[in-house]
């Protein structure tokens, strides 16, 4: 999820266990823990542009490397806190802030490398939205009362509240699956992959996307707290073969393994824009739950195999994209 996010969770847990006396240092020290996973956002390289994207929700957020992500943290606020706290403490919060910091980015939807190195598979619950202003008001709101009041059971009950908020998603998200799935069986499609994933920040719209006969077919579906759902169709789009289109260029070159790379990263939903038949992009991310138009992909230079594909995102907070979206949001008719 977004830094302001990962690091309240940090502080909560940091709060939650530890005495009244120390909660206040426990919040800055969980706070700093709770973002230090997100730190392999700076392995980047001028010469790979996939690098980055690639190892993005990687190691750091394995839970097999929590022992280290904390003692990492520990050993750099040490040289700040050494008169105050003693290492078997800081290393305590420091784990604490740590610990969930990749499971709370494997409840999103842009997956998590949750059980490396014993699995490489990208781990993503769909859930909640890697922006959720309900979660992170409910973490904010409970941190600063702990901090303020010194009051351990404020963090816990805030730890209770967001737990009991991520049920409620889990809830959202099956009866979004239960009506993609209705939906494709009532136009006839046997589906062979379903991914249906909350859009930004909030539990109530959802973008569905399945694939049958080689098709990607993309649709919105609202999920309101007190109606049935209701469904958007969308677009759709033909499924990239790479065994079908690579056959143009050496599949050892350095595309083709661009081309092997974003297609495990996007879980296998990948397509070539139909305008653009250069760039192969993520069929599960649009600006608008019901449209093929990209959120990122890869350009490729399909005459020269040998350079590597360009990382290309495609944001558009237009005013006629937003009016869109929050008619999709509030459920209403659209033209």
């Amino acid at each position: 999820m977004d830094l302001l996010t990962q690091g309240l969770l940090g502080a909560s847990l940091a709060q939650a266990g530890t005495q009244r006396n120390e909660i206040r240092i426990a919040t800055g020290v969980g706070f700093f823990a709770g973002l230090l996973a997100d730190a392999d956002i700076l392995i980047q390289s001028s010469n790979d542009p996939l690098l980055t994207v690639e190892f993005h929700r990687h190691f750091t957020h394995s839970i097999f490397f929590v022992p280290f992500g904390g003692f990492i943290a520990a050993l750099i606020l040490w040289l700040f806190l050494r008169r105050r706290l003693s290492f078997t403490r800081l290393y305590l919060f420091c784990f604490l802030g740590y610990c969930l910091s990749g499971a709370l980015d494997a409840l999103t939807s842009y997956g998590t490398h949750l059980f490396w190195p014993v699995s490489e598979a990208r781990v993503a619950f769909n859930i909640i939205s890697v922006i959720d202003p309900i979660f992170t008001l409910i973490l904010l709101i409970t941190v600063v009362y702990a901090y303020k009041k010194n009051a351990v059971f404020a963090a816990r009950a805030g730890l209770t509240i967001a737990g009991i908020y991520l049920v409620f998603g889990w809830v959202q998200l099956q009866r979004a699956e239960a009506t993609a799935a209705a939906l494709a069986d009532s136009r006839g499609h046997v589906t062979e992959q379903l991914l249906v994933k909350p859009t930004l920040a909030n539990l109530v719209l959802w973008r569905s996307v399945y694939e049958t006969e080689g098709k990607f077919y993309v649709d919105a579906i609202r999920v309101g707290l007190f109606s049935e759902p209701r469904i958007y169709p969308g677009e759709s789009i033909k499924k990239f073969m790479a065994d079908q289109h690579l056959d143009q260029f050496p599949k050892d070159s350095v595309l083709a393994k661009d081309i092997s790379r974003f297609t495990i990263f996007s879980g296998g939903f990948v397509a070539i824009q139909p305008e653009h038949p250069d760039l192969l992009i993520d069929v599960r991310y649009s600006n608008l739950p019901t449209t093929i138009a990209p959120l990122w992909g890869i350009e490729m230079n399909l005459q020269d195999p040998s350079q590597h594909a360009l990382y290309r995102l495609f944001r558009d907070a237009s005013k006629e994209t937003r009016q869109k979206f929050l008619a999709y949001l509030m459920g209403q008719s659209i033209d």
